[in-house]
């Protein structure tokens, strides 16, 4: 038996969400889950349809991009997962999907502007998008410089990973990430319907204003700060 089963299924759990909450279509799209005792990671394999998908058929790699086991070729993006995972040592699991309005924005280079308290209740920035890929690295590690893009927007931004979990990569699409496999697809169905709602804002009122910074804080810091009090304890 594998010593990976629980980091593999926990993988398979969290891909499987995937099609489950509309953010992909046929193969596209992948997840992992970080196992940082062994420094490894749990990842879709490649152009596997999800109908498909079983639990042993996820493929354990290492931060090097490493085989480690598995009997398929891991997903295309491993090399941007696993520059993530070497960068952010606190995040747990990583998603990235193709979903419709995230899609869009990426598309459009824009930043998904922070319009309402939805929002407001899960971070207080826009999602930010990064500028298309410069040529140089568009020619160079393909993957491995995707994940250099992240990192250079958040850099270039002044914003942490650990407060915005999600990016959009221009002419590219969304990524995220949390503490958990689960919490990385969490972020990204978040993220899709912040970017319907701001889409849909603009079709109404291509003037509408940014959420008032009073709104923002309110909004955010009861369901996050220190005396937070929505859900239960």
């Amino acid at each position: 038996m594998s010593k990976y089963k629980e980091l593999k299924r926990e993988c398979y759990e969290a891909n499987m969400q995937l099609p489950a909450l509309d953010l992909v279509i046929y193969t596209f799209g992948n997840v992992s889950a970080v196992d940082r005792d062994e420094s490894v990671f749990a990842i879709k394999p490649s152009g596997v349809p999800y109908d498909d998908l079983k639990p042993e058929d996820i493929v354990i790699v290492d931060f090097e991009n490493n085989l480690v086991e598995g009997s398929m070729r891991p997903s295309s993006d491993t090399k941007t997962h696993a520059y993530l995972y070497s960068q952010w040592e606190d995040i747990g699991g990583i998603a990235h999907t193709h979903a419709t309005y995230s899609v869009a924005w990426a598309q459009a280079q824009r930043d998904i502007p922070i319009f309402g308290t939805t929002h407001a209740d899960h971070l207080v920035a826009d999602i930010p998008c990064a500028p298309p890929m410069p040529d140089e690295y568009i020619e160079g590690d393909y993957e491995h410089m995707t994940g250099k893009q992240i990192l250079d927007c958040f850099a270039d931004k002044g914003i942490s990973h650990k407060e915005v979990e999600m990016v959009l990569l221009g002419n590219h699409g969304p990524f995220s990430w949390g503490k958990t496999a689960a919490k990385a697809v969490y972020n990204s169905k978040v993220m899709e319907e912040l970017g319907r709602m701001a889409y849909l804002t603009l079709q109404i009122n291509p003037e509408a204003p940014r959420l008032k910074d009073a709104l923002i804080k309110k909004h955010y810091q009861r369901k996050h700060g220190k005396n937070a009090y929505y859900g239960q304890n």
